[in-house]
């Protein structure tokens, strides 16, 4: 039984599917934004167990954890961006110690933490690996709070001998976001749906990408392949490292993106500035040499093919 903080988000319900498809059961917790999409609720209260946490509430996790005799922790709690700085680091770096004590408690075999590509930020160029030194500065929240929560964990393992992983998870796109802040989500919604590419764009299926250049692009990964990932770092036997870069492992250029998205949404037009931009980095992905060598791990869903699985889940009738 793995307890998965967050379960119910964006990445811990694509997660969740699939430690259940791996033959794990799983406890999800939910602060206050409850949503269950089909291809979880059919295994409520038979595999998947939904229960209401304050992951600063130390005592409920522990409560948690020895209720469903847990085997591992995946910690993808994912704060308010809207918070207050005190609002957030009291999320982030308490509720990190409520998860470890509970792991030392509860004797679990691993705690899985989920850590974030922006650690690689001011880095001019790729691939990203995880052994290569991170900078002592950020300047935007997830930079900060991700290597925080990497090296406190770090620490706590060295204290107490808890099997602690910290998941460097890329650019997540794909059913069930949101928020709405990786480019292929918008792109693909608006192909789809006609909802406006940004605040400022006008809904329809011809739209023009302001600002953006079919040159720059990232480690494009699809929801389905992270879940994959995370499930494999959580069920692992063995581990040979502390730190894991989860992506697609290749560079994606907008302008191929928006050739996907356009081959699954046929009539669908987004023109691009020429070139690449300012900000361009050159190779600009993880690098997926560790995590592929420890598990097994292969991306499944390149750009086409999740353009069109993406494409397909919205025309069903789902809202995200």
């Amino acid at each position: 039984m793995i307890l998965v903080t967050g379960g119910l988000g964006f990445i811990g319900l694509h997660a969740a599917r699939a430690l259940l498809d791996a033959g794990e059961d799983v406890v999800l917790t939910q602060y206050h934004v409850p949503r269950m999409p089909d291809f979880i609720k059919d295994e409520v209260g038979k595999r998947a167990f939904v229960e209401q946490l304050d992951v600063t509430d130390h005592g409920r996790i522990v409560e948690i954890g020895q209720k469903y005799n847990i085997t591992g922790i995946c910690h993808m709690v994912s704060p308010d961006a809207e918070l207050s700085a005190a609002g957030y680091y009291r999320i982030v770096v308490d509720g990190l110690l409520g998860v470890l004590e509970a792991g030392r408690i509860c004797e679990v075999k691993r705690v899985t933490i989920a850590s974030s590509q922006t650690t690689y930020t001011g880095e001019r160029e790729g691939p990203f690996r995880e052994d290569k030194p991170m900078r002592m500065a950020a300047t935007n929240q997830g930079e900060a709070f991700k290597k925080s929560m990497e090296i406190l964990s770090s620490y706590y393992t060295q204290r107490t001998g808890l099997n602690v992983v910290a998941m460097r998870i890329g650019g997540i796109y794909g059913p069930m976001y949101h928020s709405m802040g990786h480019l292929v989500s918008r792109v693909v919604h608006n192909a789809v749906n006609g909802t406006p590419l940004d605040r400022s764009g006008e809904a329809g299926r011809s739209v023009e990408g302001r600002g953006i250049f079919a040159g720059d692009g990232g480690d494009m990964c699809y929801a389905k392949d992270c879940g994959k990932g995370i499930a494999l770092l959580q069920t692992a036997e063995n581990l040979q490292h502390s730190c894991y870069n989860i992506g697609s492992g290749r560079f994606t250029s907008n302008g191929e993106m928006v050739a996907a998205v356009a081959k699954a949404a046929p009539g669908f037009k987004m023109e691009l500035k020429e070139g690449a931009g300012p900000s361009f980095r050159p190779n600009a992905y993880m690098d997926i040499s560790r995590i592929k060598a420890d598990t097994g791990y292969e991306p499944e869903y390149q750009i086409e093919r999740a353009a069109q699985d993406y494409a397909d889940w919205l025309r069903a009738g789902n809202p995200q």
